[in-house]
């Protein structure tokens, strides 16, 4: 039997879709280096972890963001969730709690 060869065009998309992926993780991990000096600083001046009101507002700019670059606000607000409750956590352990 013949091996099948790669299909190009697929690999393309496939190669643009991993340099994608590699720019996400590069920009989750420098987000997060943030958000770490953001939660020592809060647990410094005995703020709190989480600022609702905020988060609220962050949650609407990207539901809109995402609605303007044809992506599925819920599918958004999901992700946004995610991260802000990651962030929440470690604003915690920075706390001691």
């Amino acid at each position: 039997m013949a091996e099948q060869q790669p299909d190009p065009v697929l690999a393309g998309f496939r190669k643009s879709i991993d340099n994608i992926d590699a720019a996400l993780i590069h920009m989750l991990a420098e987000r997060f280096r943030i958000t770490q000096a953001v939660g020592e600083y809060k647990a410094k001046n005995q703020l709190p972890p989480a600022d609702p009101g905020r988060e609220a507002n962050q949650i609407e700019r990207l539901r809109k963001l995402a609605v303007e670059a044809d992506l599925d606000p819920e599918f958004s607000e999901k992700f946004i969730r995610f991260v802000i409750d990651e962030v929440i956590r470690h604003h915690r352990i920075a706390r001691g709690d």
